[in-house]
């Protein structure tokens, strides 16, 4: 998929193939990372229904993956630079008192949109269970199973070592009394068709089984409604294409971006139309400088 500025810049969404860009990006990010990739096709089912602009309707969620505003300025700071995001990781600072934090609201802006490009949001979604899989079988003293990262995704890593170690020890015991917040805007995971609470385990399992039908190759689930609220603190290249083309594509978008200012370039062989949307203001003409630098362009 060619570099689209506006992906970033506007957080627009190229839909053309976006089944086969979507499933190109997770097998990029599962190469990359080791993740494997039946897990992360399964979690993208499951969380937004293989929809790269989902927004959820109950917190900030959003993306691929739906990560929530903190989550994801997080993993971008803890992993943007090791796949070419180094102008957005060197952006977000940490607050005293461990809030991640963009001085520049229009850079903000331009990091929280790379949620909606498949390629940016699977390769962190690797990157935070990898992250996770290390912390979970610290806390466990056990290999971590796909369910075990899908509980980490969805309730943060502090809620998922809870959920995890609490049914270690009462299986049995009510998910909705341990995690009111995340019940109460899930209720379709935390309790049964009579409105019955459903047990830590049986939404363990739940999930389980969700995650095996949604991974497998065949399977197309876009129905699963969920709406996680991230209760942990932690609540994952960006640029639409792969590796080096995809720099190579953004640092000329930058290059013309900075030109155009001086009156130096057309954006020869761009349409009239898209030209426009891209004429520079001083926030694109700041993400182009901030983009260059980190490149080395």
């Amino acid at each position: 998929m060619p570099f689209n500025p506006l992906s970033i810049l506007n957080g627009a969404v190229d839909a053309s193939g976006a089944g086969g860009s979507i499933r190109s990006a997770i097998a990029n990010a599962s190469q990359k990372t080791g993740i494997d990739f039946n897990y992360l096709m399964g979690q993208a089912k499951l969380e937004s229904g293989m929809r790269s602009n989902a927004h959820s309707g109950t917190s900030s969620a959003s993306g691929l993956y739906q990560f929530v505003d903190q989550s994801w300025l997080r993993v971008v700071k803890a992993h943007g630079a090791e796949h070419g995001l180094g102008w957005a990781a060197n952006a977000i600072s940490t607050s005293a008192s461990g809030k991640a934090v963009v001085n520049d609201p229009a850079t903000r802006q331009a990091i929280l949109s790379l949620r909606n490009d498949p390629t940016a949001a699977s390769l962190m979604a690797a990157e935070h269970a990898s992250d996770n899989k290390g912390a979970i079988e610290g806390t466990l003293g056990r290999s971590a199973t796909s369910t075990d990262l899908y509980m980490a995704h969805f309730l943060g890593l502090g809620g998922a070592r809870q959920f995890l170690t609490a049914m270690q020890a009462n299986p049995d015991r009510s998910g909705a009394a341990m995690f009111p917040a995340a019940a109460n805007a899930n209720r379709g995971v935390f309790y049964d068709s009579t409105g019955a609470p459903r047990s830590l385990s049986q939404i363990y399992n739940r999930f389980a089984a969700k995650l095996d039908a949604a991974g497998a190759p065949q399977t197309i689930d876009a129905t699963s409604g969920l709406s996680a609220t991230r209760l942990g603190e932690w609540g994952a290249d960006v640029i639409p294409g792969n590796g080096e083309q995809s720099t190579s594509n953004a640092a000329v978008w930058a290059q013309n971006t900075l030109a155009q200012l001086s009156g130096t370039s057309s954006l020869a062989g761009t349409r009239t139309e898209t030209a426009s949307l891209l004429r520079p203001t001083p926030n694109t003409a700041r993400l182009a400088y901030m983009m260059l630098a980190t490149m080395g362009a």
